[in-house]
């Protein structure tokens, strides 16, 4: 018999440690289920006592709190568990309807091996807000009134935080209609809710699964170039552990470039970057400026000079040039001499690509600009709108893009103006009605392309730009989903929300005027929570 080792000695009494803890565990654990339950028969009674002798009024306030508090609770969950601008909020069923084809392959990819759909993942949309447990069907809640939702929302309009210009829409997802409009038609200046016109437009013209190349050429016999295709997210920064698909990184394709030149028998070469994809000012009207970053097809973590990801930060001037001497440092690292300073260039017009990244789909760039209103991932999505559509990549070529896109899905666009994708520009003009009836179009079941709209908006005292919003409203808190608008003296907010009856609706709050930015905000918020907190019938 070998040799019982002293390793295995105290694998034995950790077993039979284990065993008489698991024991001694399981006779506290019912002492303790036997005393719960006696203490919950005695509170059970107690509360039926006090139920009998309370007044018919009464009790019918205890019952829509304790609706309204386990609605509210099981929607700030869901929303919480759906949300997120990296783990796309689009879940994998979804995503397979938006994106039907074969289940391996395709150019977008770099691993053949598509996921497959979650056999039971459910609708995300039916969890926020679509028909109540038990119901007949997409709309079963009862529909509020126009004249529930006029006596709730129209003296809220009257709060003098609000400026001269007050516009509103709410239309009801299940029945497709307007139930509240308040000058709904009347342009205004949207602010960063624009960037839901961007969404929309980049997933119907480009599709939620298309993904941006940033790759290398080879030009010449000694000479390599770097090709920007538009991916605002290309990251140089060492990737974080964790579950998921990360973003492109610079790291990767200085790894696939040294491999390919290696095998050529290259480790001296010239360098050059092409950033030719956009056409037209790199800088946006509003530039130089912490919000974004000048507009360019090559990019790394948005021109960044600090270790933010996202908010505003001192910007490169140069984010093409930087890319491409971040580049070529990496490739040194990698037994890759670059010779001389990386220069512009263009690539061949039949290019011999050796090395390529891609993006995360389009549909988590979108839930990330809108998560955190990222204004570069805004412009770049504009111009992929712009080259889906066969236009200059440009700010021109891009508004003209995205009004087209949106003509073409029947929208109202009376008096829209599109000066860029990211809302910086004052010279944008949207309606209320518009705002709201993108957010209706990206709910419906027949566009699960655009689903990302909505499940990228932030979520009240949860995430994004509603993070430090909504705190402790118990109404508004994890039910309202909304894509925040500011600018100095405008106000907005457009997203969705679950009324006490487990309706969902869409809405659009606009203000021009302002002068006092955070009571507008709250006004807009509590507009937002009434709706919430309302059957309105």
């Amino acid at each position: 018999m070998p040799e019982t080792r002293k390793w295995q000695v105290r694998w034995q009494s950790a077993q039979r440690s284990a065993r008489v803890a698991a024991r001694r565990a399981g006779r506290s654990a019912r002492t303790a289920a036997r005393s719960a339950q006696r203490a919950a028969q005695a509170t059970s009674n107690a509360t039926w006592q006090t139920w009998q002798t309370a007044p018919r009024h009464t009790r019918q306030t205890w019952q829509l709190t304790a609706v309204s508090a386990a609605t509210g609770l099981a929607v700030a969950v869901t929303a919480v568990a759906a949300a997120g601008p990296w783990d796309s909020g689009q879940r994998t069923a979804e995503r397979a309807v938006a994106n039907p084809g074969p289940a391996t392959g395709g150019e977008h990819h770099d691993d053949d091996r598509a996921p497959r759909p979650a056999p039971s993942a459910p609708a995300v949309l039916t969890a926020l807000g679509g028909p109540v447990r038990g119901s007949a069907g997409r709309g079963a809640a009862p529909l509020p009134t126009d004249a529930g939702l006029a006596d709730a929302l129209a003296p809220l309009l009257a709060d003098p935080a609000l400026g001269s210009l007050r516009t509103a829409s709410v239309v009801d997802v299940g029945a497709g209609r307007q139930v509240f409009g308040e000058k709904p038609d009347a342009p205004a200046t949207p602010a960063s809710t624009v960037k839901l016109a961007t969404a929309v437009a980049a997933l119907s013209l480009r599709g939620a699964e298309h993904r941006i190349d940033t790759g290398v050429v080879l030009a010449g016999k000694n000479r390599i170039v770097l090709v920007g295709g538009g991916d605002p997210t290309l990251t140089a920064r060492a990737a974080r552990p964790g579950p998921g698909e990360r973003p492109a990184n610079l790291r990767d394709l200085a790894d696939a470039t040294a491999r390919a030149l290696k095998q050529r028998r290259l480790t001296t070469v010239g360098l050059g970057y092409d950033a030719s994809a956009y056409t037209g000012p790199v800088l946006h009207p509003i530039s130089p400026n912490e919000n974004i970053a000048p507009v360019t097809p090559l990019m790394v973590d948005e021109g960044r000079l600090d270790d933010s990801d996202h908010g505003p930060a001192p910007r490169s001037t140069d984010p093409a040039g930087d890319a491409a001497r971040t580049f070529a440092g990496l490739l040194k690292e990698r037994g890759i001499t670059v010779d001389g300073d990386p220069a512009e260039a263009r690539a061949p017009k039949k290019p011999d690509r050796i090395a390529v990244v891609r993006s995360l789909p389009l549909s988590a760039l979108v839930e990330r600009m809108l998560t955190h209103s990222d204004n570069d991932i805004a412009e770049a999505l504009a111009r992929q709108a712009a080259l889906g559509a066969h236009r200059p990549a440009s700010f021109a070529g891009a508004a003209k893009a995205v009004h087209d896109a949106l003509a073409a899905q029947h929208l109202p666009l009376a008096g829209a103006v599109f000066e860029d994708g990211s809302g910086l520009n004052r010279a944008d003009r949207v309606s209320a009605n518009l705002l709201s009836h993108l957010l209706l179009l990206a709910a419906a079941p027949s566009k699960p392309e655009l689903r990302a709209v909505v499940t990228g908006l932030p979520v009240a005292a949860f995430t994004g730009t509603l993070s430090s919003r909504y705190v402790g409203d118990t109404a508004g808190a994890g039910t309202v989903r909304a894509k925040t608008g500011t600018l100095t003296g405008v106000n907005s907010l457009a997203g969705t929300v679950v009324d006490a009856d487990g309706r969902l609706l869409a809405f659009a709050f606009m203000t021009t005027g302002t002068t006092d930015p955070q009571s507008a905000q709250k006004a807009l918020d509590h507009m937002a929570s009434t709706v919430a907190n309302c059957g309105c019938r």
